[in-house]
């Protein structure tokens, strides 16, 4: 058997060690739901509840907002654009270099996305970003424990906190996925997606929350790994890291969600697969799927 260099292995290793330090906490905060979990990149996404409606207009809302969700003019707008991202390095230890990456690959999402909208002929705006060093409060709430990254639709910006372990054993690529996830959520935000999300929750039981939780986190993942396609084969994006992130999901992403809002590990990593493999928007339409895949 050929015998691995010694660099290759310690470039694993550091990746693996990257891995398991980012993964201390994932944290959704609903209107009343709170949970933590582990995850390659530590996120956090804090959302607003609706305000009151009468049950009558609450009824007009779900159905005139839900085709936004199921036949969003996204999904038929074709793979997404290219824009060349190249983040540049992110070597260890460097705080000027981490805020440059961050603010790059924001960069790179904000052409991706503006393209992809303008071919749905839907308007855009690009999510703010505030990179941070400590916690802060935003306004959809208090900051979370072992949070590395809050998406407020309230201001539609995107927090990424820059925290000591991130700072010592950076993984761009789970890092640029964690970014690429959050900006997912922005999608859904100013597509409309989510006014059907929060308009079917404010009517619906314990169960069904929880499906509208995970359809809403599926698709933030799987437009991540639409983004991340763009990037196929880039030292980046390699398929060896590619591979290892998502069957780390496959076996560890769902193991700090016990209310399963965010699906099973296997069930992320086939909207993980999906993304990555077409390439499209379409293929990440989680609102219109059977049930039974969307788990």
């Amino acid at each position: 058997m050929n015998s691995v260099p010694k660099s290759r292995l310690l470039t694993l290793a550091a990746a693996v060690l990257a891995l398991a330090v980012a993964a201390t906490a994932l944290v959704m905060v609903l209107a009343d739901v709170a949970t933590t979990s582990t995850g390659i990149a530590n996120e956090a996404q804090q959302l607003p509840s609706p305000p009151a409606k009468g049950a009558s207009e609450k009824a007009g809302t779900i159905l005139a907002s839900k085709a936004l969700a199921v036949a969003n003019p996204l999904y038929k707008t074709g793979r997404l654009a290219d824009v060349n991202c190249a983040p540049g390095n992110l070597p260890a230890g460097s705080m000027v270099a981490y805020r440059r990456f961050l603010t790059r690959v924001t960069a790179c999402l904000n052409r991706a996305w503006a393209a992809q909208f303008r071919k749905a002929g839907m308007p855009f705006t690009k999510p703010r970003l505030r990179i941070i060093t400590s916690k802060v409060r935003t306004p959809c709430g208090a900051w979370n424990t072992g949070a590395d990254g809050v998406y407020c639709s309230t201001d539609r910006t995107m927090y990424l906190m820059i925290s000591k372990a991130q700072l010592r054993n950076p993984f761009p690529l789970g890092i640029t996925r964690l970014v690429a996830h959050e900006y997912g959520h922005h999608v859904q935000q100013v597509s409309g997606i989510w006014s059907y999300y929060w308009a079917a929750r404010t009517t619906a039981g314990r169960s069904k929350r929880l499906q509208l939780s995970r359809n809403s986190e599926l698709q933030a993942e799987c437009f991540s790994s639409v983004f991340m396609s763009t990037m196929k084969g880039t030292s980046l994006v390699t398929a060896a890291d590619w591979a290892y992130t998502v069957s780390w999901f496959r076996k560890n992403g769902a193991k700090g969600w016990p209310q399963n809002d965010h699906g099973r590990g296997p069930t992320q990593a086939a909207w993980m697969t999906r993304g990555f493999t077409r390439g499209t928007p379409g293929s990440c339409n989680t609102w219109a799927a059977n049930p039974r895949n969307v788990t």
